[in-house]
């Protein structure tokens, strides 16, 4: 088997060709391509193309169920889009969990969830993509793939990855109609006083600086974030976060304006000598599993720099 690529301006505009060997003979044309395209296209793309008769076969046009006979001409014109499909790459996951369905992974610190600009390689996706062969849901999108929800680059935790697209709409719903639970760990400046507490405020960008969430009294999203002690230090004080909405950077947002600035937080937060991200660790995720209807949950360890941290506030 052969493969050239003709000439494109862009690497997602090039046409691939291939010369198909006699082994391949009765192969259905999508699973061929699908092989052989694995870490640049999934399968759900592959019949996409075949589907607006991008695929030709020795210069005809075929449907995705076509059996091979081997020897002929395969020609795919990739559709033009806005994002680029996300290759895999060999990075080691901490997989919590893994069914035909989803994928419960850890994610560690410093790591983005998804390609973007500025950040096109070393990324969970890139990482998934590679672990599952590319078999993760389309809905999202090339660069999105299997993603249902995020956590900030430097947000350690727990994180549920959809397989199939059917499993994609199912969590997708019960996130938007805020039947997820998840708890955070946090670590904040400030001694809180109560024991529980809560922040209803809305949240949009800032005017000025479109990277940077603010709290939005009006023309903000609705926000709202439940907080209880679990250990209360000198000057510091150990929180879980219950959010029931998934606004951007709400978490910190809302301890900023609450008083209670996250540690190692420097957009939001304080500077601290003893971590260098935000102390925020996404620990503890329930759901409906979307095959099954049944309640799960999966909860992951705090990792070893907010361990660290720790111990530096019992010691201060």
């Amino acid at each position: 088997m052969s493969l050239d690529n003709g000439q494109g301006t862009r690497k997602d505009k090039e046409s691939l060709n291939f010369d198909v060997p006699e082994e391949a003979r009765t192969e259905r044309l999508d699973k061929f391509l699908a092989n052989l395209l694995i870490e640049r296209y999934s399968r759900t793309r592959v019949q996409s193309f075949i589907r607006a008769g991008r695929v030709t076969v020795d210069g005809k046009p075929v449907p995705a169920h076509y059996k091979l006979n081997g020897g002929e001409r395969v020609v795919v014109e990739p559709l033009e889009t806005e994002e680029n499909e996300t290759r895999g790459e060999n990075i080691p996951l901490d997989i919590v969990y893994e069914d035909d369905d989803l994928i419960i992974v850890n994610k560690p610190a410093g790591m983005v969830v998804h390609p973007a600009c500025g950040n096109t390689e070393h990324t969970l996706v890139n990482a998934l993509v590679y672990h599952t062969r590319n078999r993760l849901s389309s809905l999202g999108g090339g660069v999105r793939a299997g993603i249902v929800h995020r956590l900030d680059k430097d947000t350690s935790g727990i994180l549920v990855v959809a397989k199939t697209d059917d499993a994609h709409r199912r969590l997708a719903k019960q996130f938007k109609t805020h039947k997820i639970s998840r708890v955070y760990e946090v670590y904040v400046k400030g001694v809180a006083e109560h024991d529980e507490f809560r922040c209803t405020e809305p949240v949009g960008r800032a005017f000025v600086n479109r990277k940077k969430v603010v709290v939005k009294p009006s023309g903000g999203k609705d926000a709202a974030t439940n907080f209880k002690v679990i250990r209360r230090f000198k000057k510091t004080t150990v929180l879980e976060a219950y959010p029931e909405t998934g606004r951007t950077h709400q978490i910190r947002v809302h301890l900023a304006f609450l008083g209670y600035p996250v540690l190692g937080d420097i957009p939001y937060g304080i500077p601290s000598p003893y971590i260098a991200r935000q102390a925020l660790h996404a620990k503890k995720i329930g759901f409906c599993h979307p095959r099954t209807n049944e309640w799960v949950e999966f909860e992951v360890e705090i990792p070893e720099d907010m361990r660290e941290l720790r111990r530096q506030l019992a010691t201060d």
